[in-house]
């Protein structure tokens, strides 16, 4: 799809910067919130969240399906600035996400609304920045953007395409995230690779601090499975972004991706 089409459609500002470095892979400083026998800190309805062989484990079955999300939530404290690494495997059908800068909605349990790093066990959504019960897609694979007090977001570059990123996913198998947040800066990470990163400069919107949380999302029975649950927290950093460069040319392999922004635009 040609620039000038997409702009049309999405109404979207583009700009670029100088494409996100690399997640330094260190585990110094970081500290288990999750021991793999036990709950603890963490809290979820026990319909749906065991452990099991060392894996916090999320299911919906059949008899068990879901009318909206459900989260367990971190009892450990709220998280402000902190990285968080995490490994999880999900089923085909499976849908979930890692919940930060959360808070919990009034008068319904086991319920969160803030940025998801998302889970998808098909094609479409793993690694975008999702607003759990706020403004929805922030983000998604590829992208870097920012949000301006009261706006959407403003699409800064797009650093890779979709179809490249979702070659990092694996399967049905054991996947490595690491989410980062800098002050108004959060970048998600799939095995080593950036796969949305969002500047929210919305003081009404944005979030600096709050619950950390997993999901499971309504739809077909599904599985998630959560092990090595990794926290390190930050001191608050001063970062800003590089300068505004050129335009680059954007090409987006994900249809319902350009529905969702399509859809966005007739609002």
């Amino acid at each position: 799809m040609c620039r000038a089409l997409l702009l049309s459609i999405a109404g979207w500002l583009v700009v670029s910067y100088a494409a996100p470095a690399a997640a330094q892979e260190t585990n110094e400083g970081f500290e288990p919130i999750f021991d793999g026998v036990q709950l603890g800190d963490w809290e979820g309805d026990p319909v749906y969240w065991r452990v099991e062989d060392g894996k916090l484990v999320g299911e919906v079955t059949p008899d068990t399906l879901l009318e909206r999300n459900s989260w367990i939530i971190w009892r450990g404290g709220e998280v402000e600035d902190f990285e968080l690494k995490l490994e999880y495997r999900v089923s085909a059908e499976g849908n979930s996400g890692v919940g930060y800068r959360c808070d919990e909605v009034p008068g319904t349990p086991y319920a969160l609304r803030g940025y998801q790093a998302d889970i998808h066990g098909g094609n479409d959504w793993t690694g975008i920045n999702y607003e759990e019960r706020g403004r929805t897609f922030l983000a998604l694979r590829g992208m870097a953007v920012r949000v301006p007090p009261g706006e959407r977001p403003e699409l800064r570059t797009v650093f890779a395409s979709e179809a490249d990123l979702q070659r990092h996913v694996k399967k049905e198998d054991w996947n490595m995230y690491h989410i980062i947040a800098r002050g108004n800066r959060l970048q998600h990470f799939l095995n080593g690779v950036l796969m949305s990163e969002v500047e929210d400069d919305d003081p009404v919107n944005g979030r600096r601090k709050g619950l950390l949380g997993v999901q499971v999302h309504v739809g077909p029975p599904m599985t998630i499975e959560y092990r090595n649950i990794r926290l390190k927290r930050l001191a608050p950093d001063a970062e800003t972004l590089a300068p505004v460069e050129e335009i680059p040319e954007l090409t987006f392999d994900n249809p319902s991706a350009l529905k969702h922004l399509r859809d966005q635009a007739r609002e």
